[in-house]
């Protein structure tokens, strides 16, 4: 009989902790830092590369050999060890580690934007990887992988993880002394210095907004850029001086400052208000204030009230809207959760079929439109980060396709519609349809029961995408809008939904009937008053969202404070019915 020490066995049985598999999110991976072991990142990473590598050209396919960009945001854990969390970390030396192991050669374009990697790493016809957990919390992180096309869409899902588990099993298999790592999941070989930074990146996305805007686009503004620990937080403030604006940096912090975009808190608010109403005392006023997430691909804009000083934010997907017009757009993709304004006002008629939620949706959207021959083709989310399918001409001058999120581009847009009109940006945003959206969230709340509220409410048809109810009877549709056939159970099941909402969104809480349920992604509701109400568990943290629409931005605030509140408001009063059935 053979005996093995325990050097010659298997990784996994030798492993100390027990492994937690990454999965996909809403866009890119993401996890606890705790759970984000050296071992599981280079696991996922090889194989994705090795399913580009698998992919033809056309397809944004890549080869062995060749160059390979990756970029890292600010996160601590993004490039250190976090001892707040298990000392885990090094994301972006194990990711470059992995580049090297999958036969290609890793570039480090440094910190820079996650649109910036992109944007060069497409022009180039080669593949990225950005170390990014974009707006989650500071206990987790990710990275993001893009084709040499773009972004990783949701078909491409299911093969990737197929690779993963062929990998993973390659790995654990090993003994081991032969493997690359240790008990404990870090690599043997301590990846302690990344390769030298190269900036090619960053320059080609700063020249991409002067070429298109011209560098006296925004001569005589005055705008304070909050750049917290925004990965593009220079970039940005180098962008805006370059088309002539005068730019103040504010808020910069070394500590690692989570800013969800769909998500402003009045703590928040207090905040900028707090830097602005300082900045004003020692520099004069300010026409906006401007801002992004971690990876800055999600943007930030408030304007300054002219009565009051007081900052007020505009939503992601009014400043697409703002931005939309200000390029031209001939055919517009937008999610499920985006504020319905853009079905009232100037470019109703551009809008194409809604999607799920997640850019790689909206990019899909954008592709289905090209397709069918559109031009000027764009997208936008509710986080406002801006996404072009196709290259834009404006006066003369191209913008080329960038089919990722991007934050500068709205910023850009928002601040020099204003200046070319010579009016505020509040005087800007007040020419949309008056239609106010606010988005809230529970934290710690586990997707799995979040996913059940879902279940609930939704119907047993699993072609129905929307449903509707008035005086002639409930009507189901599905995602192309044909009507479905509805057997008198199922109708009964649809009446039975709708009631049992309305003990929740109730006219006590100032709601009225129901009207329509949309399922495109969640439980979005329609009220006879307008409002609406939309239900739906984060792709990317244990959370549940509300995304709410009302007549005024008082009851639009009302309605996701109602959802809210701790502990009985109506998502808490949702859960505690679903557990109880």
């Amino acid at each position: 009989m053979t005996i093995f020490t325990k050097s010659q066995e298997p990784l996994r049985i030798n492993l100390s902790y027990t492994p937690k598999e990454l999965q996909f999110g809403t866009s890119g991976r993401r996890a606890e830092v705790i759970h984000l072991t050296h071992l599981e990142v280079f696991i996922n990473v090889v194989a994705e590369l090795e399913f580009l590598q698998s992919l033809p050209k056309t397809e944004g396919g890549i080869n062995r050999g060749e160059t390979f960009y990756y970029a890292y945001d600010l996160r601590p854990s993004s490039s250190q060890y976090v001892k707040e969390q298990g000392n885990r970390g090094k994301l972006a030396q194990v990711i470059e580690q992995a580049i090297r192991y999958s036969g290609m050669i890793p570039s480090n374009q440094g910190q820079i934007p996650t649109p910036a990697l992109t944007y060069y790493a497409v022009l180039q016809g080669k593949g990225s990887i950005m170390v990014t957990g974009s707006h989650i919390p500071f206990d987790r992180n990710g990275y993001k992988t893009n084709t040499a096309s773009g972004e990783l869409l949701k078909q491409h899902e299911n093969p990737i993880n197929d690779k993963v588990k062929q990998v993973r099993a390659q790995f654990y298999a090993q003994s081991l002394e032969d493997s690359l790592f240790t008990v404990d999941g870090f690599l043997k070989q301590e990846p302690n210095e990344l390769t030298p930074e190269h900036h090619q990146a960053a320059q080609a996305y700063i020249q991409r907004y002067i070429d298109f805007f011209g560098s006296e686009a925004l001569t005589g503004m005055r705008v304070l850029v909050y750049q917290h620990s925004a990965v593009g937080r220079d970039l940005v403030l180098d962008i805006l001086r370059s088309l002539g604006a005068f730019v103040l940096p504010i808020g910069r912090s070394e500590t690692f400052v989570p800013i969800d975009t769909e998500n402003i808190q009045a703590a928040q608010l207090a905040t900028i208000q707090a830097l602005y109403d300082e900045a004003v005392l020692k520099h004069g006023a300010f026409d906006a204030i401007i801002s992004t997430d971690g990876d800055s691909d999600r943007p930030l804009i408030l304007a300054i009230d002219a009565n009051t000083s007081a900052v007020r934010f505009f939503s992601g997907d009014l400043v697409g809207m703002i931005t939309a017009e200000f390029l031209g757009a001939k055919a517009i993709v937008v999610p499920i959760s985006s504020n319905d304004a853009v079905d009232h006002g100037n470019l109703k008629d551009m809008l194409q079929p809604k999607t799920r939620i997640g850019s790689p949706y909206v990019i899909a959207g954008m592709e289905k439109a090209l397709a069918q021959g559109k031009q000027s083709v764009c997208g936008f989310e509710a986080n406002g980060g801006f996404l072009t399918g196709s290259d834009i001409i404006r006066n003369g001058k191209k913008l080329t396709a960038l089919p990722t999120r991007d934050a500068v581009l709205p910023i850009l847009a928002a601040l020099a519609s204003a200046h070319h009109e010579k009016i505020s940006l509040t005087a800007l945003f007040s020419r949309l349809p008056k239609r106010y959206s606010s988005a809230a969230l529970l934290k710690q709340f586990p997707k799995s029961q979040g996913l059940a509220i879902v279940k609930q409410f939704s119907p047993s048809l699993s072609a129905a995408c929307t449903v509707t109810f008035s005086d002639t009877g409930i009507t189901a549709f599905n995602e192309h809008n044909d009507a479905q056939t509805v057997s008198p159970l199922e109708i009964k099941a649809l009446d039975a939904i709708s009631k049992a909402l309305l003990g929740f969104f109730s006219p006590e809480k100032g709601f009225s009937e129901i009207t329509q349920i949309n399922y495109t992604d969640g439980v979005r509701i329609y009220f006879a008053n307008n409002d609406i109400a939309h239900l739906r568990p984060s792709g990317n943290a244990d959370e549940l969202r509300i995304y709410a629409v009302a007549d005024t931005q008082q009851r639009a605030d009302e309605i996701t404070r109602m959802a809210t509140q701790e502990p009985d408001g109506i998502l808490r009063s949702l859960e505690r019915y679903v557990m109880s059935c």
